[in-house]
């Protein structure tokens, strides 16, 4: 159970500092990716190329990050809060104006032998879309 919460606190420390690799190097060669109110991926290929397509739009900082494990250290869930900074227009989402955001998120994992095998990850939608959409007046 604790190698498993150590586990996800390195993932999202890597992630923290923008180290894509250190992320995938924690990740099963067939890792599922289950995109925020989007489609499944398969594969350690596709979640890095996933990472390089959301780097070029979005710039992310993970706080207050809590992690729970089942007993086995098979399953865990991470909750945190994102602070980030919309860079550049993602395809058919609002216009990028460098909005920055806050906004609750979580995720699920399954874990074999040491890597991470499933991510499901979880935000609400709405809640950024309100975000970026709003205009500032100086």
């Amino acid at each position: 159970m604790n190698d498993t919460v150590d586990l996800i606190h390195r993932y999202y420390d890597a992630f923290n500092r923008g180290d894509w690799a250190g992320m995938l190097a924690l990740l099963d060669e067939h890792v599922v990716h289950d995109i925020n109110q989007g489609g499944r991926e398969v594969g350690r290929e596709r979640f890095a190329a996933f990472l390089a397509r959301m780097n070029v739009s979005y710039g992310e900082q993970l706080k207050n990050i809590v992690v729970m494990t089942n007993a086995a250290g098979t399953r865990a869930a991470a909750e945190y809060v994102v602070h980030g900074e919309y860079k550049a227009t993602d395809e058919g989402l609002p216009f990028a104006q460098g909005q920055t955001y806050v906004l609750p998120g979580g995720a699920f994992f399954d874990v074999v032998d040491g890597r991470i095998t499933r991510i499901t990850n979880y935000y609400n939608l709405e809640d950024w879309l309100s975000q970026v959409r709003r205009v500032e007046v100086d």
